[in-house]
């Protein structure tokens, strides 16, 4: 298997790239976005950046929102005709608490489309699960908990609900289909010492991949090193235990802790990758990134809660440029590294490119 999580994938879309800049007048559509179908989500985690309140993320987010079945459905019609490459479901809430996950996933999986989602697996079963097993190219669970214990304390949730999605895992796996099933797990304080234990666990539970990601606590980027300070390097051990012990063809271990821990500020002015990856929030907003979904301030490109989607996108370029990174952007950034390289080839100089 090639490289999953390599910043590099956007550069296989020549004519997207070089569309990017405001004086490029021709629009193109995005290559991939994420739809938030609903902000309702059956767990309450206490560190979730969409419910804490010392997070940008979020702020502005109403949980009783989700996109009307009649709304997503010209969505989905507009991404197909628009030739959109891929769409992830993710939140705001859990997506598979939207009830049309399976039938807008099923309209998907009969065009070229490809698509995915994020989860917390307690509703990882029936129709919806069946359809994503089957037709999605990957999916992903979130955890934290290592035990059942453990798992209900990080998440607000009964007891039984950690072997409940241990359950749904081994199930998912069962019904066939070439769904890439993977497991992010959040690393804090609380579970540091329990990395290997839980990655020892999901690998015998068939899953194809681990992630491991840093807990983001602060929108300063000092304050989110000096809370991971003191267990980084427990954790970067576990991970390399667990590397030596289980990796292998079948089973991925992609070690994320530390790429989220840089600083947070950016020199940049303008986002390539707001163009690229949208968001579509379950209040019909587009926002620019997974970082500034719910921000109405910072992140709202638009509305189409009076419009379809690909008439509001290829109307006006200059939406395009409004957020400025340097003034805007100084918190955690999941596009950052992927926006410096593309700024770096978008700013060459054409007159020294073929001394290379």
């Amino acid at each position: 298997m090639g490289n999953l999580y390599t910043k590099l994938k956007v550069f296989h879309y020549k004519d997207k790239v070089d569309s990017l800049p405001s004086a490029v007048d021709k629009i193109l559509p995005p290559v991939h976005i994420r739809i938030k179908p609903t902000n309702i989500c059956t767990h309450n985690c206490t560190y979730c950046a969409y419910r804490v309140s010392n997070l940008q993320l979020g702020k502005d987010m109403d949980q009783r929102d989700f996109i009307p079945r009649r709304k997503m459905m010209e969505i989905v019609e507009d991404i197909i005709d628009m030739g959109v490459r891929a769409v992830t479901f993710s939140g705001g809430g859990d997506p598979f608490c939207y009830p049309c996950l399976a039938e807008i996933a099923e309209k998907l999986a009969a065009s070229s489309v490809k698509f995915s989602s994020l989860t917390n697996g307690a509703l990882l079963c029936g129709e919806a699960a069946k359809v994503f097993a089957h037709n999605a190219k990957w999916l992903r669970i979130s955890m934290d908990g290592w035990n059942d214990e453990s798992y209900s304390a990080y998440r607000g949730v009964e007891h039984g609900e950690f072997n409940k999605i241990l359950k749904n895992i081994e199930d998912f796996k069962g019904y066939g289909g070439k769904c890439y099933l993977g497991v992010c797990i959040i690393v804090d304080r609380r579970n540091a010492a329990h990395i290997y234990e839980l990655i020892s666990q999901l690998k015998n539970r068939g899953v194809d991949s681990v992630k491991i990601a840093p807990c983001i606590v602060s929108n300063i980027g000092k304050d989110n090193n000096d809370y991971h300070k003191d267990i980084f390097d427990e954790v970067k051990n576990q991970i390399s235990k667990a590397l030596d012990n289980f990796a292998a063809e079948d089973f991925e271990i992609f070690d994320s802790y530390h790429s989220q821990l840089e600083t947070f500020e950016k020199k940049y002015t303008w986002c390539p990758y707001l163009q690229i990856l949208p968001i579509i929030g379950a209040d019909c907003n587009i926002y620019s990134c997974q970082d500034k979904a719910y921000n109405l301030d910072e992140g709202l490109i638009g509305s189409i809660k009076e419009t379809r989607f690909k008439d509001f996108w290829f109307l006006n370029k200059d939406k395009f440029f409004k957020i400025n990174p340097s003034v805007h952007c100084n918190h955690h950034c999941v596009a950052d590294g992927k926006n410096k390289l593309l700024l770096d080839y978008l700013n060459v100089d054409k007159e020294h490119l073929d001394f290379v």
